[in-house]
């Protein structure tokens, strides 16, 4: 928006927000969409029929709160897939154990905070899934950007209210 066109915009607006979006996302590979749920409960039923199909074979899923990491991590094992979680509480052996078990394939989805969402190299990861919506768009790129990886496709999902 040019300057004179955003000084008219303050003037006229109250509390007027600006969005500001990429003009070139560097993630081509990685199909993204949103998936709808209308109560908690809906949302981990909707997280778990996903989980079931085959497509869905190494899936990070992010979510907001360390405890709502262990809960949703806790939750699914107990429904039978084989999945942890690795946030900033959890002491680095443990969280380089959690990452060794998903890098090996010896757990399929690994619930996560952001700590897991920058630097990270996983092979191979199908899936991400954005349970709670990241704070901003910038964390939005970097969680997503777990997957398709070295050229490969990717999906990335955005649970949404």
């Amino acid at each position: 928006m040019s300057r004179e066109a955003e000084k008219i915009a303050n003037t006229l607006l109250s509390n007027p927000i600006r969005i500001q979006v990429e003009k070139e996302c560097p993630l081509k590979n990685v199909d993204q969409d949103i998936v709808r749920f209308k109560g908690s409960n809906e949302k981990v039923n909707v997280l778990m029929n996903l989980l079931d199909k085959d497509e869905f074979s190494k899936v990070l899923i992010f979510s907001r709160t360390k405890r709502g990491t262990d809960k949703l991590s806790k939750r699914l094992y107990e429904e039978g897939f084989r999945a942890d979680s690795i946030h900033g509480d959890k002491s680095q052996n443990k969280r380089l154990a959690v990452m060794r078990k998903f890098k090996t394939n010896q757990i399929d989805v690994l619930v996560a905070t952001d700590v897991a969402a920058r630097g990270l190299d996983i092979p191979d990861v199908s899936h991400v899934i954005n349970y709670d919506e990241p704070e901003n768009y910038k964390d939005y790129i970097h969680r997503i950007g777990r997957t398709a990886r070295a050229g490969k496709k990717g999906c990335a999902l955005t649970f949404v209210r």
